[in-house]
């Protein structure tokens, strides 16, 4: 079981579930339980919340996966970059950008434009 996995269904609000298994390549649907609101409360359009959902892989747009949700312990920033890259069929990941301060200064005077 995959747990606190959120779901982007198109033109909706996205959901909190938990799935089974990953969809594989070859499925046309995803099937979870547990579905609720990423508040944590029960969606209106949902009876019982503990039933077992079907969505068509067709009307969701893609499926986040939070670090630890899979049960497993949530790997390294980093981790896992070597299997990326050129030879492999995947594309490299970009690095992440430091975060930048902010100046205030130049922020005023913007906005005395």
């Amino acid at each position: 079981m995959i747990h606190d996995v959120v779901i982007h269904i198109a033109n909706e609000q996205p959901l909190l579930a938990d799935l089974f298994a990953m969809p594989s390549p070859g499925d046309g649907a995803l099937i979870c339980t547990n579905l609720r609101t990423m508040n944590g409360q029960r969606p209106v359009f949902v009876d019982h919340i503990e039933s077992t959902f079907v969505f068509p892989l067709a009307t969701i747009r893609f499926v986040e996966l939070p670090p630890g949700s899979s049960g497993e312990a949530a790997p390294e920033r980093g981790a896992g970059r070597a299997r990326l890259g050129p030879g492999t069929g995947a594309p490299a990941l970009p690095e992440a950008e430091p975060e930048v301060e902010i100046d205030e200064d130049f922020l005023r005077r913007v906005r005395e434009i």
